[in-house]
């Protein structure tokens, strides 16, 4: 795989002012405002510390949920963390442009670490446009002339088409960071270098995207099986004519999905050997788990796969060499309904099949069930991920390869 971006070490950032952008978007609790997981954090301290032991002047760039929501706040604390984690004082300023942050721009030494304020507290920030316009835009005008370089190292938010993300590729030298860069080679050489057989574990809320990583390696030859879970399996179920309750019905309609019932059933007719689906799911009775034969499916939630179906997953799991999964089984939160994704879960751990486990819910499930350090790769971005294995293209890696090609003479 031929890598068309420029990554740290093409540059001499001794002395240099660096802006790097990264997502330590992070839970916090509602109550308290304490951030609850710094994971996040950890992983990008390496970009951080990578820039600050050689001399540059690093300023984060990065955001904290988005406004309406009980989590959106400053990233005071964020800069905190950060300095423990690092081991190095990140000096947290409480604006993105005002004077006060160019002032403390400007004064910076060799070595220091600034954190600018949420990125999403300025409104251009929700807007999706191309690079060439976000360059455009305020936020870009203002900091661009102050940095020797951009380093994107956000992949969690790399499917994303705004102005931090996208927009200084256009004006400033870019590179990408050391987990934008990991990230994109893990992925895409384990999708280009798949050990036969390989399984594809569906399941979650955005039945849409795996619908779409459904197709996407079924129609290049990447999966021989998927296996389908959560709500995915649900809509799986309808587009083979299985009575799901309609409860569940109107769930998939509420929630936009009614289009991928038919898409479903195209895909298979098509692909109807690889395609397996649940033979009992989980429902809940009296605040008890029950496990019903698909064809019993009485007009209640469902919220797990069922015991059989476990069984027969975990079989085929166990016998693949390369294993992705995206989206847990069930609502895992619930004790009576964790069974499916932790059992898979298990199933993955414990073979010996290469595992790449995408980010966001099921990542968070392997961590907090103690598989994580069992897995040979697990995401830190469920959107991106998600959209590679869709075969889509990233807006940030695309600016990324973009900038490479415009400012190829300015390297070192």
């Amino acid at each position: 795989m031929t890598i068309k971006f420029n990554a740290i070490n093409d540059f001499n950032v001794e002395n240099k002012t660096v802006l790097v952008r990264v997502d330590i978007n992070s839970p916090v609790d509602p109550n308290s405002g304490v951030i609850l997981d710094d994971t996040r954090m950890k992983l990008h301290s390496q970009t951080i510390k990578e820039l600050s032991d050689k001399s540059a002047k690093t300023v984060i760039l990065a955001h904290q949920s988005r406004p309406g929501k009980t989590d959106f706040t400053t990233l005071r604390q964020h800069a905190e963390v950060l300095t423990n984690n690092l081991g190095l004082k990140v000096t947290y300023i409480d604006s993105i442009f005002s004077s006060q942050a160019i002032d403390a721009i400007n004064d910076m030494k060799k070595g220091e670490i600034i954190l600018l304020e949420n990125v999403r507290f300025f409104s251009e920030e929700s807007i999706s446009e191309s690079p060439e316009k976000q360059s455009k835009t305020l936020l870009v005008k203002k900091l661009a002339p102050l940095f020797d370089l951009y380093v994107n190292d956000a992949f969690a938010a790399a499917h994303r088409s705004q102005p931090s993300l996208v927009g200084f590729t256009e004006v400033v030298p870019s590179a990408a960071g050391l987990i934008m860069e990991s990230e994109f080679k893990t992925i895409n050489a384990a999708l280009k270098n798949v050990v036969k057989p390989c399984v594809f574990v569906l399941g979650g809320m955005k039945a849409d995207d795996s619908i779409d990583v459904m197709e996407n390696v079924l129609k290049n030859e990447t999966a021989d099986f998927i296996l389908t879970t959560g709500l995915v399996a649900n809509i799986i179920l309808l587009a083979r004519d299985v009575d799901i309750g309609e409860t569940n019905k109107k769930f998939i309609e509420e929630k936009g999905y009614l289009p991928m019932i038919e898409k479903s059933r195209k895909l298979f007719k098509k692909y109807k050997d690889n395609i397996i689906y649940p033979k009992d799911v989980a429902i809940e009775d009296d605040d008890k788990r029950i496990d019903v034969a698909i064809d019993k499916i009485p007009n209640k939630p469902i919220f797990d796969i069922g015991i059989e179906t476990i069984k027969d997953y975990a079989k085929i799991i166990r016998s693949s060499k390369t294993i992705f999964a995206n989206g847990p089984a069930g609502v895992f939160e619930n004790p009576n309904f964790a069974m499916g994704t932790e059992d898979l879960l298990n199933a993955i751990a414990t073979s010996e099949g290469f595992s790449i486990i995408g980010g966001g819910h099921i990542a968070a499930a392997a961590v907090s069930m103690g598989f994580d350090e069992k897995m040979d790769h697990i995401s830190s971005g469920g959107g991106a991920c998600i959209s590679l294995l869709a075969g889509k293209k990233l807006a940030a890696i695309d600016a990324l390869e973009n900038s490479a090609k415009k400012f190829k003479n300015k390297i070192k």
